[in-house]
């Protein structure tokens, strides 16, 4: 008897608290969205090569007019 127990003792031990890997990937990311690594950062890079290109076309159009 005492065997059974320490059997499905060590089984429970084990066990997986999620039923599915679907379960398991929707409170992954539910809790990375609280830690807040999904939040998008702020990059100014593709506004400063577009008034960098506009500088540049505008001084090319001024040098050959």
């Amino acid at each position: 008897m005492s065997l059974e127990a320490a059997a499905a003792s060590a089984r429970g031990g084990f066990a997986c608290v999620f039923s599915t890997a679907d379960e398991y990937e929707r409170a992954l990311i539910t809790e990375r969205r609280a830690q807040g690594r999904y939040t998008q950062s702020r990059s100014y890079w593709p506004l400063a090569l577009f008034i960098g290109c506009a500088l540049i076309v505008a001084g090319t159009a001024l040098l050959f007019a």
